[in-house]
């Protein structure tokens, strides 16, 4: 059938009207593609170009360079070292574990090493590099090198390392860095993204730790290329950051190294301070123990040797260690008496060797008593009897505001671990502490440093170091920060009368030089140097009565955690003084024997520069100090210290 010229006609504005109708639709969807096209490479162009850098390049951090420590005179404590390490990737490595069984054949790596580096591979991310082995030699860090083609993953790295080239002399002081922790982390608000960069070192006991903000510095950053798995191509940028502070210390490195000698493998403490400014010349505690071996991870064996030992190496005792402070309290209750005007210097009180109280006796050390004594000789000869009698007229709440005044129940300023505040007992403290009141018997057993009082080596020092110079005088250990010095503060003359302290120096003085001075055998004769000083022994078991009637047990006769601790406090010269030392030697017996040589050969350090004059000792006992003086290894002032910079 034929169409007609209208059905054509119609026909043909049908396709048309299509025709218009699909071309109208694809005009307008090329046009909202084009504004689509506009937007993403126009407009959005900047966002865009930073989501694909994101994607190509990574920043990663670069550790900074620890600060360094050193001693007062410029002698380093605390340095880094150039460290050989080698990592292990696990996305280029394939068969870790293949691949660390051919590195073992090129290097010592135990089984255990290996299984911890797969423990640890696990846990990260593929392409995060672990540290499989580090403080390499230099031929075993050419070796890897050389044999890199066979070790896919395996990249040999130099990075800087923790080392202390004095060892156990500043073990205590200064501590030592370890990796951080996850505990390390929960005590930090905001922690610094540099903790999160694996085994990453920080400060964890002694100076390091707690000046560890100054020390550990910037992080600096690099920009690497990473394909789309995170593999790195190439190094694109790199900026340095910023190394850490150096600090220096008021520690003079050769004194701390006579002191801790000195003390050997005592179980021991000993302070020495400038009684003017406050530094601290030194602070040893022994027996001590090699820091190095924590920085480069201690072993089982080696970590069991030191918690084993009794005599606590890993323990500070200079500020941690709490002990009675013995007779070396009786300058604290002499000028409380006289400062309450309950006393005079001449005030006398007779001793029979022992004190009655509410139908309790309380003994004196000299089971035949003293006699009468006044201020001086009581101190002199330590009298017992005398510090019970004008205690108890003087009372313990001004007792102990005088302790608190000379340093004693407080915890001291200074950037190192456990530092203990001690205990200064009072009535409201024994109420608050134990829910008891305050006896007439805690204030006779407190009037020589026994009962609830409690004092560290360092609080004795400060104590010493301020009846010695007047002033209320604070420890300090730091002495500049990077090139900047930190000024000694200005210490306010003691709310004492200074004839009081006058009078208190002048028992000291009869102490180390009188003819009945507990302390006499242990004085310096030189003119120049002339000491005063305090012994103390403190009692860790309770003597009962049948044994003072049949005699108390000498200390040589008991186990040695059952003898009493010796202790000595002292400054020189005495008309002039210049420093102060503390010692406690635990279960030493008796201070004047234990106690006092110590202290006297670290003043005689300190006021010479140099090794102790044998004509600064009685003659009578020159042969056998010599022969002393002479066993001690001490380090070599003028030896080049190992342990390298940043470099």
């Amino acid at each position: 059938m034929r169409r007609t010229p209208r059905d054509t006609e119609e026909s043909t504005r049908g396709v048309r009207r299509r025709a218009l109708l699909m071309g109208g639709a694809m005009a307008g969807f090329v046009a909202v593609l084009g504004a689509r096209m506009r937007y993403l490479q126009i407009d959005q162009a900047d966002q865009f170009k930073l989501l694909a850098e994101e994607n190509r390049i990574n920043i990663r951090l670069i550790p900074p360079a620890r600060g360094l420590i050193f001693d007062r005179n410029g002698k380093l404590i605390a340095g880094n070292e150039q460290n050989y390490r080698i990592v292990i990737t696990r996305e280029d490595a394939g068969d870790v574990e293949l691949v660390l069984k051919r590195l073992s054949q090129l290097i010592p790596l135990t089984q255990d090493e290996i299984d911890k580096t797969l423990k640890e591979v696990e846990r990260r991310s593929s392409f995060v590099p672990i540290i499989v082995a580090d403080r390499l030699s230099w031929e075993e860090f050419s070796k890897i090198a050389l044999n890199a083609p066979s070790l896919p993953g395996v990249t040999p790295e130099v990075g800087l390392s923790r080392v202390y080239p004095r060892d156990t002399d500043f073990a205590h002081v200064v501590g030592y860095v370890g990796p951080v922790s996850e505990k390390d982390l929960e005590g930090i608000e905001n922690p610094d993204p540099v903790l999160q960069i694996p085994k990453f070192q920080i400060g964890k006991i002694g100076v390091e730790r707690w000046t560890e903000d100054l020390l550990r510095g910037r992080a600096g950053q690099k920009r690497i290329e990473v394909n789309h798995v995170g593999r790195v191509m190439r190094e694109l940028e790199r900026i340095e950051g910023d190394p850490g502070n150096d600090l220096r210390l008021t520690i003079d490195a050769d004194i701390q190294n006579f002191a801790q000698v000195r003390l050997g493998e005592e179980s021991a403490a000993m302070v020495a301070m400038d009684v003017e400014t406050g530094d601290v010349l030194a602070i040893a505690s022994g027996p001590s123990f090699d820091p190095n071996l924590f920085v480069r991870g201690i072993s089982r064996k080696d970590y069991s040797v030191l918690t084993e030992n009794d005599h606590r190496p890993l323990a500070n005792k200079t500020v941690q260690g709490l002990y009675p402070p013995g007779s070396t309290f009786k300058m604290v209750t002499a000028l409380a008496a006289l400062q309450d005007g309950v006393i005079t210097p001449g005030t006398g009180v007779y001793c029979p060797g022992h004190y009655e109280v509410g139908g309790r006796r309380f003994h004196c050390w000299k089971r035949s008593g003293h006699g009468t004594v006044s201020l001086h000789s009581a101190l002199a000869e330590s009298c017992d009897v005398y510090f019970y009698d004008i205690a108890l007229k003087v009372g313990i709440d001004k007792i102990a505001e005088m302790g608190r005044l000379l340093g004693l129940g407080q915890r001291h300023d200074l950037p190192m671990s456990a530092i203990a505040a001690g205990v200064m007992p009072d009535k409201a403290w024994k109420q608050e502490s134990y829910g008891q009141e305050w006896r007439i018997g805690d204030t006779v057993n407190a009037s020589i440093g026994q009962g609830y009082v409690l004092t560290s080596p360092l609080q004795l020092a400060v104590m010493t170091a301020r009846i010695a110079s007047g002033k209320a005088v604070t420890p300090r250990l730091v002495h500049a920060i990077g090139s900047e010095v930190q000024p000694a503060p200005e210490a306010p003359p003691l709310p004492i009368d200074p004839q009081y302290l006058a009078e208190v120096r002048r028992g000291m003085f009869e102490v180390m030089n009188a003819q009945r001075g507990t302390a006499k055998s242990s004085r310096i004769v030189d003119e120049t140097m002339l000491m005063a000083g305090k012994t103390g022994t403190a009692q860790v078991r309770n003597i009962g009565t049948a044994e003072r009637e049949s005699g108390v047990r000498k200390n040589e006769s008991l186990p040695w955690r059952l003898r009493d601790h010796a202790l000595f406090v002292c400054y020189a010269p005495h008309d002039k003084p210049k420093y102060a030392v503390a010692v406690v030697v635990e279960h030493g017996g008796g201070g004047s024997t234990a106690a006092a040589p110590l202290a006297r050969d670290l003043l005689l350090r300190c006021l010479t520069g140099g090794m102790p004059p044998l004509s600064a000792y009685p003659a009578a006992q020159r042969g056998r100090i010599e022969t002393q003086l002479k066993e001690m290894k001490l380090r070599s002032p003028d030896s080049p210290m190992p342990g390298k910079s940043r470099a």
